[in-house]
């Protein structure tokens, strides 16, 4: 699957001559409205994402008196969710390439309804659990789909804006889960997840599809480029680049896996994975899943701490996806990593300086990153991979933090601030600043 090095210098020379000739032309004033639309029809899943994973909190109760489930089965039905994500990562890249990305989201929403309707008609332990891996599966794959389908619509002013917002989505979805599932029945509350799958499936239909994944059909890739624009846009000189690109990609041969670790894109596939291993081997799911108990161990109400922990998520992940295309990628990585030092020798405060700082930088920023850096002839795999490796990291943490912390408490804290520190140094060292670039340019630099 090696190329020639001759071959590989001639493919370099146009990548190349992308970024030295885009980065002095700014695009016409166009009209966002259709990539705001697109956008917010394409967070509706990473919503579903949020009510996936708060659902198990508020209804651990409930479920367990109504179905007579020993802890063991409750136990199953939660963690079986991150399994299904693991399927959903390895394959989401093949099927957004496949049949698009408009295409995959269809088919993951057809998971998770499938899935909630399983839940919502359960009797006993078995449809609980296939519910509960289906609606994981199609979570898995929105994590991937989604800020890549945005990645790919948003001009570059507003890409670190709009991606971010599947972040802010996310926590969204689980703090209105905790707040109406103490309300609502569990079977009701599965229902009401149904609700952000209706509004998705129906919004696809009226947006466009990614005009990077058309760009080898001529007519749609340009109508669609227009309808993002808007109609009165002068998309001839974006039009050019990506086109130009694409085909110069279209010159390599189609990655494969082991391709991947191919010299060119070595560094791409080291920062796409580096990132997701800082974001989930710092323990975020290992505390976000067991906050109650922590607040509880450090003589803090744990309904109150809770309250205020999904607060301070939502609103600091708004706050930074406002900023991240003002301050860069790199500053809220930083800023989050340092801030988390001050983490294991506090107990509420250093909770929740813990989420809003996880939730301003390291929470949205790696798929952020990720969305960006992988040219859409390895996309699909490149993609895959990093997003099993967060939703592995996601398991691992979340499983052994209950051990770790039967071990040592302050131990457990000074083990996820030792990978913190060794973050900083490889956001510094290996991480490229992305603000302000188109896609093509950031690929051209990193890629060669």
């Amino acid at each position: 699957m090696a190329i020639k090095e001759e071959e590989k210098e001639e493919v370099r020379e146009p990548l190349m001559a992308v970024e030295d000739g885009s980065s002095a032309h700014e695009y016409s004033k166009d009209n966002p409205w259709m990539v705001y639309l697109s956008t917010f029809v394409a967070v509706c899943g990473s919503y579903e994402f949020g009510t996936c994973a708060g659902y198990s909190s508020p209804t651990q109760s409930a479920i367990r008196e109504d179905l007579n489930l020993s802890l063991a089965d409750y136990s199953l039905f939660g963690s079986i969710l991150t399994f299904g994500a693991m399927i959903g990562a390895i394959t989401s890249g093949t099927i957004a390439d496949l049949i698009g990305r408009k295409g995959a989201m269809r088919v993951y929403t057809a998971f998770c309804v499938t899935g909630w309707l399983s839940i919502y008609f359960a009797k006993e332990a078995l449809a609980l659990d296939i519910g509960r891996l289906a609606t994981g599966y199609g979570m898995g794959a929105f994590s991937y789909v989604v800020p890549v389908f945005i990645a790919e619509i948003a001009p570059k002013n507003l890409r670190g804006l709009l991606t971010a917002s599947t972040e802010f989505m996310n926590c969204a979805g689980v703090s209105v889960s905790f707040i109406i599932g103490n309300v609502l029945t569990w079977r009701a509350l599965a229902l009401v997840a149904l609700i952000p799958c209706a509004v998705l499936l129906f919004g696809l239909s009226f947006i466009p599809e990614s005009p990077r994944w058309l760009a080898g059909r001529h007519k749609e890739f340009e109508a669609s480029l227009q309808k993002l624009r808007g109609k009165d846009a002068d998309i001839s000189h974006e039009a050019a680049e990506i086109q130009d690109y694409i085909t110069t990609l279209e010159q390599l041969p189609k990655a494969k896996l082991l391709d991947l670790f191919q010299k060119r894109y070595l560094r791409s596939i080291i920062i796409g994975l580096g990132l997701m291993v800082c974001q989930q081997f710092g323990g975020i799911n290992g505390i976000c899943f067991y906050t109650s108990s922590i607040f509880e161990s450090a003589g803090f109400s744990p309904t109150l701490g809770t309250i205020i922990y999904a607060i301070i998520q939502v609103m600091v992940t708004g706050l930074g996806a406002a900023v991240v295309d003002r301050v860069g990628r790199k500053p809220l990585l930083l800023a989050h990593e340092l801030a988390l030092q001050a983490s294991p020798i506090l107990a509420v405060t250093g909770i929740m300086l813990y989420i809003g700082s996880f939730s301003a930088g390291m929470g949205a920023v790696p798929w952020i990153v990720m969305s960006e850096i992988f040219p859409i002839n390895i996309k699909g795999q490149a993609g895959s991979l990093a997003t099993l490796m967060n939703w592995f990291g996601a398991w691992l943490c979340s499983y052994s933090f209950n051990f770790l912390m039967a071990w040592s408490s302050y131990g457990t804290f000074i083990f996820y601030a030792a990978v913190y520190v060794m973050a900083i140094l490889f956001i510094i060292t290996v991480v490229p600043e992305t603000k302000g670039k188109t896609l093509e340019e950031i690929q051209a630099a990193i890629n060669v």
